[in-house]
């Protein structure tokens, strides 16, 4: 693949760490739903409506390495163990559930996708929000990155991922900076010290938070991101 580079109009952004000490707060969700969700998809339902809460369509990528995988695990050990499945569980297992229930408690209809691309999922996700939003910026898009570590019944996992919550608004309209994104193709060398950031989802948040570019290095790509003031 050749070398990318874009840049995506920012309104604002959400970030939600798994060592949160209190739990993300989903009151705009009504009790029984609440009750059923997950602790990845109460992260990823916070931080969304965090940035589009006041925002009456908006298009949504979700983006996620494992998604609800610790949930779909629990299901195979119930049947593994003979006991019944959940139907609710079931239905709550896919890598998309949380767009299922953002557009269900908004009551909104417009197109929402989702995405995995191993560890370089958040930034693959931020390519595909820059090119919904360049083929229409009639509607703003909502970036949503949420992962966890995958269960320890799978082994070691290669650039795992970190737990945590990010969500992007895409609408120049609103703008209130640009991220400014990179990807360079290149094979990591044997030996090569890793990058300052030890995943994507780190790397992007400290950009947005600090102001400064950060770098992320895969095994056969490097991730640049930078931040810019204003329009």
């Amino acid at each position: 693949m050749s070398d990318l580079h874009w840049t995506i109009p920012v309104a604002r952004w959400s970030f939600w760490p798994a060592a949160a000490s209190v739990a993300p707060d989903v009151g705009f969700i009504e009790p029984m739903m609440r009750r059923r969700l997950s602790t990845l998809s109460r992260a990823a339902l916070k931080v969304a409506h965090d940035c589009a809460a006041d925002v009456p369509a908006v298009r949504v990528i979700f983006a996620s390495r494992h998604g609800e995988l610790r949930r779909t695990t629990d299901i195979l050990r119930d049947i593994d163990a003979s006991r019944t499945v959940s139907p609710t569980a079931f239905s709550l297992s896919v890598l998309n559930t949380m767009t299922g229930i953002f557009g269900i408690v908004r009551g909104d209809r417009t197109a929402a996708s989702a995405l995995s691309a191993g560890a370089e999922t958040l930034g693959y996700a931020l390519l595909e929000a820059h090119a919904q939003y360049a083929t229409d910026a009639s509607t703003p898009v909502l970036l949503v990155y949420a992962d966890e570590p995958a269960d320890a019944a799978y082994g070691t996992v290669e650039d795992e991922v970190e737990g945590g919550a990010l969500a992007i608004l895409v609408d120049a309209s609103a703008q209130t900076g640009r991220l400014e994104c990179a990807r360079t193709a290149g094979t990591r060398p044997a030996d090569a010290t890793r990058a300052s950031f030890a995943s994507q989802s780190r790397a992007v948040q400290h950009c947005l938070d600090r102001r400064t570019a950060s770098q992320w290095r895969g095994n056969a790509s490097d991730w640049q991101w930078c931040w810019h003031e204003g329009a």
